[in-house]
């Protein structure tokens, strides 16, 4: 009984550094939207395919989060269940995501200190970046040490849009997009400190993972600023009001 309970106790106490970093992501997140819009900054009153869009992802994050509450309470049953519903979940939410970026283009341009192709190529590359890394992560579930850290770096991707609400942006024209991805960095960071100082060495998972996150945002920045890159933004904004806008990042005049 007590080698049992030792057991059980080992596996619960294993799952905290994650819960907690779930947690953590997942508030960075909200916090990001939340301050924008008691600052006026954002409003509710857009096309139903924000709305639509905000409803999926906040979906996928409370899903993150029941996943690592019900593992850690030892409900591997609910566990496992929740985990089949993120096979459909993730092409969903990659889906839903490039649908919106390609509307937000058209409708604004995008946030006005993004480069509108930054922020339509290389977004919706690093959307199919985390949709890659969640599901190969799916895959890794019986690996426990691979699962995990493959989607804890799977959820970094996603915390851009919080984090880039909550940085200064405006004031990091040109680079602020390139500041929010590396930004973003910071949670498998600390994954990987918290892998040396609990066992001498990190885990390959976070190597992989960041490496692939990494390689796809600097393929992405390559794309975007290539003749093709220019020209499919060009193609995809035509005719709209987000066609309207510079290209380049800048300072609207009543900044």
């Amino acid at each position: 009984m007590a080698t049992s309970a030792d057991v059980r106790t080992a596996k619960v106490e294993g799952t905290r550094f994650f819960i907690i970093m779930a947690f953590v992501m997942g508030l960075v997140i909200v916090a990001g939207f939340s301050v924008q819009l008691a600052m006026g900054r954002s409003s509710f009153a857009v096309p139903w395919q924000y709305h639509l869009h905000g409803a999926i992802f906040m979906g996928w994050i409370a899903l993150y989060l029941a996943q690592h509450v019900t593992i850690a309470g030892g409900n591997r049953s609910l566990h496992i269940t929740l985990g089949k519903l993120a096979y459909i979940y993730i092409p969903v939410m990659v889906a839903a995501g490039c649908a919106i970026m390609i509307t937000v283009a058209q409708r604004t341009g995008g946030p006005f200190f993004f480069p509108v192709n930054e922020f339509l190529i290389s977004n919706m590359a690093l959307l199919l970046c985390f949709g890659g890394l969640g599901l190969w992560a799916l895959r890794q579930r019986r690996y426990t040490g691979w699962h995990r850290r493959l989607m804890l770096v799977a959820m970094t991707v996603l915390t851009g849009p919080g984090l880039g609400r909550l940085l200064p942006l405006p004031l990091m024209i040109p680079y602020s997009w390139t500041i929010t991805v590396a930004t973003t960095c910071i949670f498998p960071l600390i994954g990987m400190i918290a892998d040396y100082r609990a066992n001498g060495r990190v885990h390959p998972a976070y190597w992989w993972g960041l490496g692939i996150y990494l390689g796809v945002f600097v393929a992405s920045m390559l794309l975007a600023y290539s003749p093709v890159g220019y020209a499919l933004t060009e193609w995809v904004i035509a005719g709209t009001a987000g066609a309207e806008r510079p290209m380049d990042a800048f300072l609207p005049p009543d900044f």
